[in-house]
């Protein structure tokens, strides 16, 4: 999974890069006169934890390509990282239409891809350290960004079921959202044949 970077580890990957490329290997004395060694350290763990140059041998190292990197950048995270949350939740809105209707009503792309996440609202601040931690933009009720992010929705309480591996709101209440809207008719019309449900 790439990370993004602050810029002194752009400004040090764009040197190694520009010196080596993705092929040629190199070792942290490349940048034993331009930075102290404590710098340096904090350098390659930042490029090498953000998967933007890979160790190749005990002290050598390589660039990874920056067309992967800039595609992995935009890559859909938040499903896999919230599996890993330690507080309740349920995906919600038009998140929780894609998930009941098998991802048959899709709202997201590389450009723009919003999660709705309902959350406790005393948990807010949980949620909030959760997803920066992740490098995940994070909004309350409302918000946009270029790529992945997350529009948190605080709840008094949750009221969720688990569907492929994450929670997400009753089928109920899903349905309602996806009948209220023609464009996700396809989806509503889905899941009541699916579920064998009306609402």
């Amino acid at each position: 999974m790439y990370k993004e970077i602050p810029q002194y580890g752009l400004r040090a990957y764009a040197m190694l890069f520009s010196k080596y490329g993705s092929k040629e290997s190199f070792s942290q004395s490349e940048l034993d006169w331009i930075v102290g060694k404590s710098m340096k350290k904090k350098i390659f763990a930042l490029l090498l934890n953000s998967g933007w140059i890979k160790k190749t041998s005990r002290a050598k190292y390589k660039c990874n390509d920056p067309r992967e990197i800039m595609k992995g950048l935009l890559e859909f995270k938040v499903p896999e990282i919230m599996k890993k949350s330690k507080r309740d939740y349920a995906f919600t809105n038009l998140s929780a239409v894609e998930i009941w209707s098998d991802y048959s009503y899709v709202q997201r792309g590389m450009e723009k891809s919003p999660y709705f996440i309902k959350v406790l609202k005393h948990d807010l601040d949980y949620w909030k350290n959760f997803f920066n931690k992740n490098n995940i933009p994070n909004y309350v009720n409302k918000g946009s960004t270029v790529g992945e992010y997350v529009i948190l929705v605080p709840a008094e309480q949750i009221n969720a079921t688990e569907r492929h591996g994450l929670r997400v709101e009753k089928l109920g209440n899903t349905m309602e959202i996806a009948k209220s809207n023609e464009i996700y008719l396809y989806a509503y019309n889905y899941m009541r044949e699916k579920y064998h449900a009306a609402v």
